[in-house]
């Protein structure tokens, strides 16, 4: 594939535009009142994506030649793959690749219809029963998406009698699933379980409650403060779900996530993963208790209205997970490369927040700065993802970085060679 243009315009000039369209044209394209009546007049002001490109600063949809896990080829050019959820490098293991073409030589394609109806398979059931066993709980269900499943299992229990309670640092689709819900949505602080306390106090003793928390969340990397929390959903008497898609494969006793990083396997309602991170697929599923899953099964919308997981998707997954059970030296691996590339970025000077897990965010504050800082990373080989405003706030702008259990020694060294240069020539370390 052909290398991007080179810019047309004067760089500093179209830079200078693109700096102040990312702060103000995000939202004039998308808030600003409009005159008539024509849904689609909105659009015209939206110059964000075009202006950037121009200049060759347009960080998203970068479409890749190849991945291969821990080295990815973009615009004909070898790249260090540190922007990737491919957490323990299943995606290219022989035997999940041979699971995932044997189930496609013998189911096909896909199911073309609804689990509830003609899209279950013996090896969709395989899998839950796999997950369950795994993470020591009743049962398991598998949705088609991870997005899907936070919308499935929220929706189906938080009625208009109930109310959500969710981190304010918690992912889309939780908020999104509140949003699909019928009741009421509260937010507590970030990682703040005495807040969440401070709430649940005040609420309505006739509400029903499901708190709603990331286990690994997936900006910061910090992992939540499960302790705390369960203390004060239990002496409320409420329930609590976890999100560990990005705990999952990760952190805990052999990949088992955050209930098992602070040993507390069995104190959390119901746990919700993903295959699209470390089991090298894609997908979800909820684990927790059989009555459960049940009503889950029959009352979440995206389970009933949603076409069922294509079963060389489950097959890849279901591999990856007897992979992960076999060797969990894999999770050691991932937690050694994110503790050497956080301590290295860490001493360079660069801000990594509260990262505790091998996702590592390097916050540089200003958005052109960010952008432009991961531009010159591809150029010199590592692959990163700029986080910018409206998905973090305005002047905290960051670079979403990730490890791999797959990565090299020299690998994490070549990209902290090329951190502490660029950090230089950027005027981002002394």
């Amino acid at each position: 594939m052909a290398k991007q243009a080179e810019p047309e315009t004067d760089p500093q000039t179209a830079a200078l535009a693109f700096a102040g369209l990312t702060i103000e044209g995000m939202l004039r394209g998308r808030y600003d009142d409009q005159d008539g009546r024509d849904i689609f007049a909105k659009v015209h002001g939206f110059k964000l994506p075009e202006q950037a490109r121009a200049v060759r600063l347009y960080p998203f949809f970068q479409p890749l030649d190849r991945n291969d896990g821990p080295v990815a080829k973009i615009y004909g050019r070898e790249v260090i793959m540190l922007g990737s959820n491919n957490y323990l490098g299943l995606t290219r293991h022989p035997r999940v690749v041979q699971a995932a073409q044997d189930a496609l030589s013998e189911h096909g394609t896909s199911l073309t219809g609804s689990r509830l109806l003609n899209g279950t398979t013996h090896l969709h059931e395989k899998l839950e029963n796999r997950i369950a066993e795994f993470l020591g709980t009743e049962a398991a269900v598998v949705f088609t998406t991870g997005y899907q499943t936070n919308l499935g299992v929220i929706s189906s229990l938080v009625d208009s009698r109930s109310v959500a309670i969710v981190d304010k640092a918690d992912h889309a689709s939780i908020y999104d699933a509140c949003r699909l819900a019928e009741g009421e949505m509260l937010r507590f602080r970030h990682n703040d379980a005495q807040h969440l306390d401070t709430i649940l106090r005040r609420l309505d003793k006739k509400k029903t409650c499901l708190v709603v928390i990331d286990g690994v969340f997936s900006m910061g990397g910090d992992i939540a403060d499960l302790p705390a929390i369960v203390e004060v959903c239990q002496r409320h008497q409420v329930r609590l779900l976890i999100d560990d898609a990005h705990a999952i494969g990760a952190i805990g006793t052999g990949g088992r996530g955050t209930a098992s990083h602070f040993g507390m396997d069995g104190k959390v309602d119901l746990t919700v993963g993903t295959f699209s991170k470390s089991f090298a697929s894609v997908g979800g599923f909820v684990a927790g208790s059989r009555s459960v899953l049940e009503w889950i099964k029959h009352f979440g919308r995206s389970m009933v209205f949603s076409a069922s997981l294509p079963p060389a998707s489950a097959a890849a997954a279901l591999a990856s997970l007897e992979v992960l059970i076999e060797e969990p030296e894999l999770v050691e691996a991932v937690q050694r490369h994110g503790e050497t590339l956080r301590s290295g970025l860490n001493e360079m000077g660069f801000d990594t927040g509260e990262s505790q897990t091998s996702i590592i965010p390097v916050t540089i504050g200003d958005e052109l700065a960010t952008v432009t800082f991961w531009r010159d990373l591809i150029e010199c080989g590592v692959y990163t993802n700029p986080v910018i405003f409206p998905a973090v706030a305005i002047g905290k702008a960051l670079l979403r970085t990730s490890c791999m259990a797959t990565h090299k020694d020299e690998q994490i060294e070549f990209v902290l060679e090329q951190f502490q240069t660029l950090g230089r020539k950027h005027g981002l370390l002394p």
